[in-house]
């Protein structure tokens, strides 16, 4: 159900830095995973690269070879390439003052947090080049070079100046909470992508830890038996 006029659950505080809310990280969730794998090839890969990440290794979030060529190849890509920017560098630095920075590793250099609460918090601005204005990417000027790519399906906020809150003015295609959830996937598939062996290596160290507590036992046990007959 979309609710207009809502107040957006995320305050901004322009002078003293940006409220960032807490990202709904959760690499074991593959069908969340899956969601925003399907946003960011969609939506994001347009403009911004991901040069360090490969198309197979969303094998590991439970996609198979065939869903993978049909659904997130559209330019005659191969499953093993690196996600390239489909935009030329140049004309988007022309169009943005800036080149769209690749995503790769994103979420490591900011934060979840940091993307998520900045996936949700663009407002129009008249004033800016874009008509958009992200207060969590510069809290001072509140300006920046991206536009909302996403605004129809979130809807246009409007910021007040005197409580630094932000507001739905124009719904979108998606509730708020549906909204949330789809900045959550897209968070969480950066996240994965920032660092997709990141699971793997906490069940390494998991695996490394009871076998040295296995053998402390064992060293322990071996130390009693060389020394059970010395007084």
């Amino acid at each position: 159900m979309l609710l207009p006029c809502v107040l957006f659950p995320l305050t901004v505080l322009a002078n003293a830095g940006a409220h960032l809310d807490k990202a709904p990280i959760d690499a074991s969730n593959h069908d969340s995973l899956q969601r925003g794998a399907r946003t960011f090839v969609n939506n994001c890969l347009n403009c911004h690269s991901a040069n360090y990440m490969r198309y197979n290794r969303l094998l590991e979030i439970g996609l198979t070879e065939k869903q993978i060529k049909d659904n997130l190849l559209f330019s005659g890509e191969k499953v093993g390439d690196t996600m390239k920017v489909a935009i030329n560098p140049v004309d988007a630095k022309k169009w943005f003052g800036v080149a769209p920075p690749d995503l790769s590793v994103e979420v490591r250099a900011r934060g979840a947090d940091w993307v998520y609460s900045y996936m949700r918090s663009f407002y129009r601005d008249d004033t800016s080049a874009t008509g958009w204005s992200n207060c969590v990417f510069d809290p001072v000027t509140c300006k920046v070079s991206m536009p909302h790519v996403l605004y129809e399906l979130q809807g246009e906020q409007v910021m007040n100046h005197e409580t630094h809150q932000l507001t739905l003015s124009k719904p979108g295609k998606l509730s708020v909470a549906e909204y949330d959830a789809l900045a959550g996937d897209l968070t969480n598939f950066l996240a994965f992508m920032a660092e997709p062996a990141k699971q793997q290596r906490n069940h390494l160290g998991w695996v490394v830890l009871l076998f040295l507590g296995v053998l402390l036992v064992l060293t322990y046990k071996l130390k009693k038996a060389y020394w059970k007959d010395i007084h």
